[in-house]
């Protein structure tokens, strides 16, 4: 008998179905394991009678062996902020309804310029020109059988001319056949999404997204994004917030200035780092011309949901969030009056537990540098990035030795750090001269 046999835990594979043919799918190595994964029970008992949750009973849990998939949903919604863990089941439900009331409203907006919006229907081909003249494409009218809906209500004053004249309405009409190109190219190995409802429900709720934040507007990755939450929260308002909650925290990635997108000032993060960690490595890929580091554009664009399986992709985001939460972005989100994050108070031992690892490190970092410089320092910087350049550092001797090109560089298993997601992971923090960086190795 082995009786220290380690326990290889349950598969997940029934929660995320593959559809029957896809071969080319990579395996899913998370496993359920008893008294590592956050299970229902452990998750219930973190709750209060009133509802008021102590969320460090669960953070060690989720970081060690993540989320049971059955109730990953409403667990995301504390990580992302959209519930006060201080908050009672009263109120929280009262929340949830405010914002399902929201969204309907905005869908309503959005449907009543282009009545496609909450039909069950979406769109792939161009409906706008740039300047704002309809397109009369017949594959439109096949999709979605426009003939037969509303005419919108931007053009129901003057049916002689039908060009749209609103800027904001334009930019969004010419989003909406982009979202749909990219919804039916999301996820489509799983078989969730053969059903047209599916694919409708995330293509609504990223056009609504779209209108709702038109400052960002739609970019391409989003829908890989968006995705989860489709299939994890069932009410497709709780999908949209849950969604837009993330995005708080990725919509810089998104935002385009002139020629470059946000992402790219995490990649020069990326390369700074590693020039400390890994100087030798660093010149390699100089060298080989890849020192802006565009290899891991993707991974930082789009968290790694292209370098892993569906459930492994999870399994990172939610270990990445456990690590880096903060119990107070509930209030930072919604805008309410909160202290300052950083003020004179001692916090207790308790409340420390309330925050993930790393953003307790760097809260006490940033606390430190603050008393020596007398100046408040930067924000923190995503754990992401610390995740790319762990798997660098880990992948370094091959690299050097296998890579003489940047394609090479694309092809080396970068990822094989993580074929044990979680498993020797630890932080390591070091002062570059301006900021705190947590790094994980």
């Amino acid at each position: 008998m082995n009786m220290c046999r380690k326990d290889p835990g349950l598969p997940t594979d029934s929660f995320y179905e593959i559809r029957a043919g896809c071969t080319d799918v990579p395996s899913t190595k998370f496993r359920i394991k008893a008294g590592k994964t956050l299970s229902v029970k452990r998750w219930r008992s973190a709750f209060t009678p009133e509802g008021y949750l102590d969320i460090s009973k669960c953070l060690s849990r989720i970081y060690h062996g993540g989320i049971h998939p059955s109730i990953r949903g409403e667990v995301w919604e504390f990580l992302l902020g959209c519930y006060d863990p201080k908050s009672t089941f009263d109120e929280r439900e009262k929340i949830r309804q405010r914002r399902r009331d929201q969204y309907a409203e905005v869908k309503e907006s959005c449907s009543r310029m282009f009545p496609v919006v909450g039909s069950g229907k979406f769109i792939t081909a161009r409906v706008i020109t740039a300047n704002g003249d309809p397109v009369q494409d017949p594959a439109v009218l096949l999709e979605t059988n426009l003939e037969h809906l509303p005419t919108p209500q931007s053009q129901e004053s003057d049916t002689v001319d039908s060009r749209e004249h609103d800027k904001d309405i334009i930019q969004w009409k010419l989003a909406l056949h982009q979202i749909g190109l990219d919804v039916v190219r999301t996820d489509r190995s799983l078989t969730f999404y053969e059903k047209q409802e599916n694919l409708a429900k995330l293509w609504d709720v990223l056009a609504v997204y779209a209108w709702y934040d038109k400052d960002v507007g739609y970019g391409q990755g989003m829908s890989d994004i968006c995705s989860p939450m489709i299939m994890l929260l069932e009410h497709e308002a709780d999908a949209f917030w849950c969604f837009e909650r993330l995005m708080q925290r990725l919509r810089g990635n998104f935002r385009c200035t002139g020629n470059s997108v946000g992402v790219e000032a995490q990649l020069d993060i990326l390369a700074n780092v590693n020039q400390v960690v890994n100087p030798k490595l660093h010149h390699h890929l100089e060298h080989l011309g890849g020192g802006g580091y565009l290899f891991a554009f993707r991974m930082l664009m789009v968290l790694f949901r292209r370098e892993f399986s569906f459930g492994d992709s999870l399994y990172l985001w939610e270990m990445m969030w456990a690590l880096e939460y903060d119990p107070e972005l509930f209030s930072l989100f919604e805008g309410a009056e909160t202290h300052n994050k950083y003020d004179a108070h001692k916090p207790t031992r308790k409340s420390r537990r309330q925050y993930g690892k790393y953003e307790r490190r760097n809260r006490r970092n940033r606390a430190g540098s603050r008393s020596k410089s007398g100046a408040e320092s930067g924000a923190s910087l995503p754990i992401s990035v610390f995740v790319v350049a762990s798997v660098l550092k880990d992948r370094s001797d091959k690299l050097l030795r296998e890579a003489r090109g940047l394609d090479d560089v694309v092809k080396v298993d970068l990822l094989t750090l993580f074929g044990k997601p979680g498993v020797g992971i630890r932080p390591v923090y070091f002062w570059n001269g301006s900021i705190w960086a947590g790094f994980y190795c």
